[in-house]
Formats: structure tokens, C-alpha cells, sequence
């Protein structure tokens, strides 16, 4: 009985700290866009200028950001960080559902048209032996 309630213990202790240690660690988020060399400018324009400040209002914590050129296409390339998958969507949720965030798109889009092509996203998480 002794040794039944030891290893009992034992793997409780395991499942507790698996279960703290993924829900303390980061979720990364890759977005990847397509976008148009005919208004590429008004992409960023709008990246730079609206949407990384309206972004900042729902607590994105955005680390990196790109553009990659191939002979097909042109992306813009952005890698968030985020506590974990809970914040990660109730944060998109808001920023989807900003007013500002609504009317600036419209504008844009009725002025230059659709800035923005395919969308990827990817979650992103570390595995245990990724360097720091």
C-alpha cells in the first residue's frame, strides 16, 4: 500500500508540473500575407501606421516582422509572442471586432482596393530542446 500511494504521488507530481510547465510557456504566432506590389506601399501604410497601434490596444507583442520576395509573389512576415492560446484569440477577437480597426480597412480598401491576398497563420510552440 505504501508503495502504491508513493507512486501514486509520484505521478500526480508529474501530470501537475507538465501541466505548469506548458501552460507557462509562450505560444508563437506566424503570419504570413500576400501582398501586392501594386499597393505595397498602401499595405504598409496601413501595417505601420493603423494596425500595429490599434494591435498595441489588445496587447500584441509582436517581435519580428519581414517581407519576402519570390519570383510568384510578395509576403509580409510577422511573428507574435503571446502567455498562451486563451489570450492569443480572445486578443484577435478584439482586434477583429475594433470599430476604428473596421473603418480604417474600409477606407483603404475603397481607396486602393484589397491590400492584402491569402492570409496563413501558424501557431507556433517551442519544443524542449530549442535553444533560448
Amino acid at each position: 500500500m505504501k508503495l502504491f500511494l508513493s507512486t501514486l504521488l509520484l505521478v500526480t507530481t508529474f501530470i501537475v508540473k507538465s501541466q505548469t510547465t506548458a501552460a507557462g510557456s509562450p505560444v508563437y504566432q506566424l503570419r504570413i500575407y500576400e501582398i501586392f506590389e501594386s499597393n505595397k506601399n498602401q499595405f504598409h501604410e496601413r501595417f505601420r501606421d493603423h494596425a500595429m497601434r490599434i494591435m498595441k490596444k489588445y496587447n500584441f507583442k509582436i517581435t519580428s516582422i519581414w517581407e519576402s520576395k519570390s519570383d510568384k509573389k510578395t509576403e509580409f512576415v510577422y511573428f507574435l509572442e503571446w502567455p498562451d492560446e486563451t489570450t492569443m484569440k480572445k486578443a484577435w477577437e478584439g482586434f477583429k471586432a475594433d470599430q476604428e480597426w473596421i473603418a480604417i480597412k474600409k477606407e483603404f480598401t475603397a481607396k486602393y482596393g484589397d491590400v492584402v491576398g491569402n492570409i496563413e497563420d501558424r501557431i507556433l510552440t517551442k519544443t524542449n530542446y530549442s535553444p533560448k
